[in-house]
């Protein structure tokens, strides 16, 4: 195979082992999707390939074909593209929402570095293992025994409003446990707050308590944001 075909080769399997990991992203509906893998693991195999110059075009470094050191290419490479991966980070209520998809990108890079050195074992085990984790754990995740948490706000009327025992009483009885208790008096004095964390066993326990939280007497107003994974 002629040198100019291995680079070929090298820029295909890049664009391919990014895409796919983009393509996960993309069906999921995340920000950095099919393109941006791409374009990520293209151009991470891109820039590993000046380590290829002096092979591509004698004579344009004088003393000798040697090769430049891909170490020092990878680490530019890849604090770049952390600084990309950032930019899908975002928080959203109480939650951060984007992590997954960072490191993914994140990962493509690496794989787009092997790729473009031309190590395709090892970038054909990463691709399937980065599939691997994207698909097959999301299903594992799905299925395991995990409590679930949300960020809890109660405000009673300051007239007749419960004790904290008897809030986290009165929760307890319905299957979720407040913790990390705060208080505070809203609008003159009129209202007094509780604020904390909520953990449930499952997802129909909350539903249950804010069935249970809108017949309150008392309760002026409430608030239970779920905490993602």
């Amino acid at each position: 195979m002629g040198l100019f075909a291995e680079v070929a080769l090298d820029l295909g399997a890049a664009w391919l082992a990014g895409g796919l990991i983009g393509m996960e992203r993309s069906f999921h509906g995340r920000a950095a999707g099919f393109r941006t893998h791409a374009l990520v693991s293209i151009a991470s195999a891109a820039a590993a390939m000046v380590c290829l110059a002096p092979v591509l075009v004698p004579g344009a470094f004088p003393g000798g074909p040697l090769r430049l050191d891909p170490g020092r290419m990878a680490q530019g490479v890849m604090t770049g593209v952390g600084f990309l991966g950032a930019g899908v980070i975002f928080k959203e209520g109480v939650n951060v929402q984007g992590l997954t998809t960072a490191a993914s990108v994140w990962a493509t890079a690496a794989l787009g570095l092997l790729f473009g050195l031309g190590e395709f074992l090892p970038g054909v085990l990463g691709t399937a293992a980065v599939l691997a984790t994207l698909l097959g754990l999301r299903w594992v995740e799905a299925i395991m025994p995990s409590p679930v948490y949300a960020w809890s706000v109660f405000r009673f009327n300051a007239v007749g409003a419960p004790t904290s025992e008897e809030l986290i009483g009165l929760l307890a009885s319905k299957g979720v446990v407040l913790a990390g208790l705060s208080y505070g008096r809203t609008r003159s004095g009129d209202l007094l707050e509780f604020s904390g964390n909520l953990k449930a066993a499952t997802p129909g326990d909350f539903r249950d308590v804010a069935a249970y939280l809108r017949t309150l007497e008392g309760l002026v107003e409430f608030e239970l944001s779920r905490i993602s994974k």
